[in-house]
């Protein structure tokens, strides 16, 4: 049994969830949000929450059912809150830019990178070390955020690189002579 998927994901006030064929979309303040539904899973929509419970009794629809329960979790929390991811940029002449609809990092190369940062996502550079990743789909929000890590991952010895904000780097020691 699915401890998450027992519980009803409750619809605040001032979003609406309509299920249309076998589509899921929810509809919120910081936009529109859908996922298709699955066939192993059924979806009870109500004015204040929205069930979901396996089909049958398999264990492929057991073994979804939470996973598809969260999944609209993140739909209604996207469409109400948002989500964001922090990266923080550590090393010598590291640093990041926000332009526009593109995202220009300085990371050591010979050239700048630039990103473009698709629709529906918010890039913030506060500083020119930190790079704030926000928006409703809480997938695209991840995507993006690790394209932009992928650049320059952190490395062990002196730590540079850009990390998530809170993300911990095992430290080695450097060589003996």
């Amino acid at each position: 049994m699915s401890r998450i998927g027992k519980k009803a994901v409750p619809i605040p006030s001032g979003v609406t969830a309509t299920r249309n064929g076998n589509e899921l979309s929810v509809k919120g303040p910081k936009g529109t949000l859908s996922m298709p539904l699955s066939d192993l899973i059924t979806y009870d929509v109500q004015s204040d929450a929205i069930g979901v419970q396996p089909a049958n009794d398999t264990k492929r629809a057991r073994a979804f059912w939470g996973m598809q329960r969260t999944m609209v979790q993140n739909l209604v929390t996207g469409v109400t809150e948002g989500f964001s991811k922090k990266l923080l940029i550590t090393g010598v002449g590291y640093r990041a830019a926000a332009q526009g609809k593109t995202l220009k990092l300085q990371l050591g190369y010979s050239h700048d990178v630039n990103i473009d940062v698709p629709e529906g996502i918010e890039v913030k550079t506060p500083d020119a070390t930190t790079v704030e990743i926000s928006g409703a789909d809480k997938q695209r929000v991840g995507q993006l955020a690790a394209e932009v890590r992928r650049w320059r991952k952190p490395e062990p010895y002196k730590g540079k690189g850009i990390k998530y904000d809170g993300e911990y780097i095992f430290r080695k020691e450097g060589k003996k002579k």
